[in-house]
């Protein structure tokens, strides 16, 4: 079914988007697989094509862009590619950057923002740790006031884009008595004193994005390094998170789409039997089945898209969003596994690993049944 969302100047940004995709990170995929880590010159070079700066205003190095359409043309073609690249951009420039433009007061902007629209400074946010899972309310870190000051203990974990990051958002407990209303953000930047950085983590796919654990122990900062009202950071975050969680709804289709029309490539080239594997009944209705499905779920993404670059999309959408995209996509890269045969559990078939790189998509930005949690909530259950 012929999509009608975008007009042509999101294809045309489309199109740069596909050339760097061609010309810079697919030639280095091996090498971003083989370091754990996406380049610098890789993110400078986005940055210079303005992929970065999409949402930000002018003022401060940005395209000033009121239009998510052309965010969810960049998370498309970069999840056709890989969803660990789609994890490591998004998280800096569709995730992290926004609590910058829409919290940061003026010197904050002018201090930070150019540098991350031009890729030269990293984000990454700080929520999850190591005891609270999808629970953002019960963390643990603390920023404790001393003097004019706040000193930061604690630790992140799994984060995204955490070991070469120069600047990471991370939410903080200021009041012990609030509960969620309890809960500040921070900007750090990496190098200060306490502020340290665990290896890269070992995980079962998305090997490109570095992935690592942040510690903070009597990490003092001035008040200039709070982001935002003391005490609003939950709310913050719950503000965030659907743009977060369409996001990555918008890429993991994307990827699925990819791989599967790779793989019906496949079952027309490939024979057994004397005929191609795709003309044999049960393989061509299993196809048939995921490219509805695929269908379906998109038109369903992008009213989303639509919603969203109007100011209306609801975060129990966007969690109907996130959950269904990434069941979609989990259930399609295991079927175009199995079409693959034997081949399709070598590394060297693009579709292992997307297939080992989509099971995360299930957990991270809220569990799948925390967004089912979310669903019941709003149905009144």
């Amino acid at each position: 079914m012929q999509r009608t969302i975008y007009d042509e100047d999101h294809e045309a940004f489309r199109q740069s988007v596909k050339e760097f995709v061609d010309r810079t990170l697919a030639p280095r995929a091996e090498e971003m697989i083989r370091d754990h880590v996406i380049a610098r010159d890789i993110w400078e070079e986005a940055g210079a094509q303005g992929f970065f700066g999409l949402s930000i205003p002018e003022e401060f190095g940005g395209a000033g862009i009121d239009d998510y359409r052309f965010n969810a043309v960049f998370a498309e073609e970069i999840g056709r590619f890989t969803n660990a690249a789609g994890s490591c951009f998004g998280i800096h420039a569709d995730i992290t950057a926004p609590y910058l433009v829409h919290l940061g007061t003026e010197e904050q902007k002018q201090r930070w923002l150019p540098d991350v629209a031009a890729g030269k400074k990293i984000m990454a946010i700080g929520m999850t740790e190591p005891s609270g899972g999808s629970d953002l309310a019960a963390l643990k870190s603390t920023a404790v006031r001393d003097g004019d000051d706040w000193v930061i203990n604690g630790s992140k974990t799994f984060i995204t884009n955490g070991h070469q990051c120069d600047l990471a958002v991370v939410a903080v407990r200021t009041d012990p008595t609030k509960g969620a209303k309890g809960i500040s953000l921070f900007v750090l930047e990496a190098g200060m004193e306490g502020f340290t950085k665990g290896n890269k983590l070992d995980k079962v796919g998305q090997e490109e994005s570095d992935t690592s654990e942040l510690f903070f122990e009597n990490v003092r900062v001035s008040n200039d390094h709070l982001l935002g009202p003391e005490g609003m950071g939950f709310i913050e975050m719950m503000k965030h998170l659907p743009q977060e969680r369409l996001g990555a709804a918008v890429g993991n289709l994307a990827n699925a789409r990819q791989i599967l029309a790779e793989t019906i490539q496949y079952t027309k080239d490939r024979k057994a039997f004397g005929q191609p594997i795709g003309t044999f009944q049960h393989n061509k209705f299993k196809i048939a089945e995921m490219v509805t499905k695929c269908e379906v779920t998109q038109a369903f993404i992008d009213q989303c898209v639509i919603a969203h670059s109007e100011g209306t999309l609801t975060a129990v959408d966007a969690a109907k969003a996130k959950w269904w995209a990434s069941e979609v996509q989990c259930a399609v890269l295991d079927e175009c596994v199995q079409l693959h045969g034997g081949y399709g559990y070598m590394n060297e078939y693009r579709v292992a690993r997307a297939w080992r790189d989509a099971r995360v998509h299930k957990i991270w930005a809220g569990s799948n049944e925390i967004m089912k949690e979310l669903i019941g909530r709003d149905l009144g259950l």
